[in-house]
């Protein structure tokens, strides 16, 4: 049996899943350690091998596929310990990163005391070129051969690591930025050199400077990364395929991630939502919110259609990153938030985090501040010994102590009333995450599946429903591992864009079909698809009306652009911008920006149309009986307490579904389900809980 691999490197733990021919899965978490990685990915491998009962050497053979999603370009850029980088540009072009757009980010605008972002290429190591290319694309100022070579051999004296390249209206004709490209790798050997038409060929130079810059500043941290984990794997005997997940949701190979890192910058959480869609696919659902619940932050995604909501630029450690990324909307709202009161003596919890280290106080390693972990262990929503399956031990009184002593104490309460105060707060902060990602851009929660993720989410789950008025939760028992069962079952995917300024009435359609099949050709190239074989190519424009600043994603008819299918393209903004302002003006031109292509190779991974087929239920004995405090009436009641239902199930009644009434708990080895009273939980055998959530009247 055959198994492809997702490994979702966390800061505080790597998630491993293996997801096998036969749709059985199988999921291990390891602590990661950001100065071993190649320790931490071995490990993990390791426990998998074990759980499917062979050898290693066995095991690592079976693995025909592993996905890998880590936050490495990521802290690259928060920490700022990437590459030294140089940055040449457009001679009087050379403090574009600091000019930005004219004012700092939003809800920071007006904010005096605010500080500026710190520049990941100071002042010193961004030169200028003279050379002048102008929005038609003609040559307006020669590129001067003579002082670039001056400039190159200023940064070979600097010993730059990296070097980023953006000239003015590169766009339109990259004639000068290639011949920059070619002389820069030339003449500086063993430099990590990358340019803006090869990373974001796109109107608005701020973005586009930016996004090159970042590029480059993680550039070698990752490639010395994937060269750590190519080389591990190989030893080891690994001959399947390896690919790296990106921010846009789908993977792409290590080589076309060299080219262009910057891509996987929020790589971990782009997998939950890609998950959460493969999951609501077996009950037969196009429409779901995905929310991941994990130590320090709470990740709520939406998919709409069958497709993931992606935007098409964010700041990200307050630098400006212009590819595509599945919108995430995070709150601090983890495990490891922190609750305390304020001067006022109200209850506040997070986003400040006890991360990993020292962690909860019922982690034993020296926390001495109350977390959401920590209220969770002392309300009884978690075991008060173990996590993990008993892997990871736990102790229950610091977690009360801390408690006491910080909030029950203080505010004149008990220490289960106190408890049960976090739980509420942070819950209320949750529905907030939600509703940012749904209600407030117009869409109603009620007509989504939640798909509830990570190792607290599920406790949460049924209170967050409620709230919201979902009928429907789906729980994966191994949520604590969604966003590496994303990996595992994420398609390759590639993004194209060219810059196309211009009206759409004076768009020829022979220019569109260039572009459009120069974009697909790139995609294809990059995926290893060749001309016969099968690839889905998603087009979209980004198109604004004359004058308008800001333009939205427009999709593309399918097929060779005519003079109908322009007309279509025309009537599909009208309708969207419609949608996402409340208005349209059918009189008004509308203008392109660019054009965009995704092409999408299916990666085949295992499904079940199957699920949900009738089968007789059998009925489950509770393992243990603990003091759970309701969340509605705060009362202490004794709550029966399942474990491992669906690794039992499987292994000894051949995965039967069953059902259970609320109230409940549910320990998976991974996360802990908490089924409030009047509601029901059924185990389905392809490996998910549905929670169905009751109303009154």
């Amino acid at each position: 049996m055959n198994y492809r691999i997702g490994i979702d490197a966390g800061g505080t733990f790597t998630d491993f899943v293996a997801l096998a021919e036969d749709h059985s899965l199988l999921v291990f978490k390891t602590p990661s350690d950001r100065d071993n990685p190649v320790s931490v990915l071995l490990d993990g491998l390791a426990g998998l091998a074990r759980k499917a009962g062979l050898e290693f050497p066995d095991f690592i053979r079976r693995c025909t596929v592993l996905v890998h999603g880590s936050t490495v370009a990521l802290n690259t850029l928060i920490q700022r310990n990437g590459a030294r980088t140089g940055l040449l540009v457009t001679a009087g072009h050379e403090d574009s990163l600091e000019l930005r757009l004219g004012h700092k980010e939003d809800g920071h605008r007006w904010d005096f005391r605010y500080p500026p972002a710190e520049m990941i290429v100071p002042a010193h190591r961004r030169l200028g070129v003279r050379e002048r290319i102008i929005a038609g694309g003609k040559v307006h100022i020669p590129l001067d051969e003579a002082q670039l070579d001056e400039q190159l051999d200023k940064l070979a004296q600097a010993e730059m690591e990296a070097l980023a390249i953006s000239c003015v209206w590169s766009v339109a004709n990259d004639v000068h930025e290639r011949k920059i490209l070619e002389k820069a790798r030339s003449r500086l050997p063993g430099c990590y050199v990358t340019a803006s038409v090869d990373v974001l060929p796109r109107i608005g130079e701020y973005t586009r400077t930016s996004t090159t810059a970042a590029n480059a500043y993680v550039g070698p941290v990752l490639d010395r990364y994937l060269s750590t984990i190519e080389s591990a794997l190989a030893e080891q005997g690994f001959n399947g395929r390896l690919y790296i997940m990106q921010s846009n949701g789908g993977v792409a190979t290590p080589e076309v991630v060299r080219q262009r890192p910057v891509a996987v910058l929020n790589s971990g959480p782009a997998a939950g939502p890609v998950a959460a869609l493969w999951y609501g696919r077996q009950l037969g659902f196009e429409n779901v919110i995905s929310i991941d619940m994990g130590g320090t932050s709470f990740d709520v995604s939406l998919v709409r259609n069958g497709l993931p909501d992606v935007i098409d630029q964010a700041d990200i450690a307050r630098i400006r990153v212009g590819l595509p990324m599945v919108n995430v909307t995070s709150i601090g709202a983890g495990g490891g938030s922190i609750a305390r009161l304020d001067e006022l003596k109200i209850l506040q919890v997070g986003p400040d985090s006890a991360e990993a280290d020292p962690g909860p106080a019922c982690y034993m390693r020296g926390g001495t501040r109350p977390t959401v972990t920590d209220a969770l262990v002392t309300a009884g929503y978690f075991p008060d010994t173990a996590l993990l399956g008993g892997r990871m031990k736990i102790d229950k009184n610091p977690a009360r102590q801390v408690i006491q002593d910080n909030i029950a104490d203080p505010a004149g309460i008990d220490v289960y009333r106190a408890a049960h105060g976090i739980i509420e707060v942070t819950a209320k902060n949750m529905v907030d995450g939600i509703r940012i990602a749904s209600i407030e851009r117009g869409y109603d929660p009620r007509d989504y599946l939640l798909v509830a993720g990570g190792g607290a989410g599920p406790a949460f789950a049924a209170m967050l429903a409620k709230e919201l008025g979902i009928q429907k939760v789906l729980i994966p028992s191994t949520a604590g591992a969604l966003c590496a069962m994303g990996e595992a079952t994420a398609n390759l995917r590639y993004d194209a864009i060219r810059a196309c300024p211009v009206r759409l009435g004076d768009l020829s359609t022979d220019v569109a079909n260039n572009l459009l099949d120069q974009m697909e050709e790139e995609g294809r190239s990059a995926l290893g698809v060749g001309a016969g074989d099968h690839a889905r190519v998603e087009r979209s424009a980004e198109m604004k009306y004359i004058d308008q600043i800001h333009y939205c994603d427009v999709q593309v008819p399918p097929g060779t652009m005519d003079t109908d299918k322009l007309a279509r393209l025309r009537e599909n903004f009208h309708r969207r911008h419609e949608e996402l302002y409340t208005y349209s003006e059918p009189d008004n031109e509308p203008e392109i920006v660019s054009l965009r292509t995704s092409t999408v190779v299916d990666t085949h991974a295992p499904t079940d149309a199957g699920s949900g087929a009738t089968i007789p239920e059998i009925s489950i004995k509770p393992q243990g009986i603990r003091q759970v405090i309701m969340p509605d009436s705060q009362e202490i009641r004794a709550t029966p307490v399942y474990r491992n239902i669906g690794r039992e199930t499987e292994d000894r009644f051949k995965s039967v579904p069953f059902s259970i009434q609320g109230p409940a708990i549910i320990e998976e080895e991974t996360t802990t389900i908490f089924i409030p009273a009047g509601d029901s939980i059924r185990y389905d055998p392809v490996g998910f809980y549905l929670l169905e959530v009751r109303y009154e009247g």
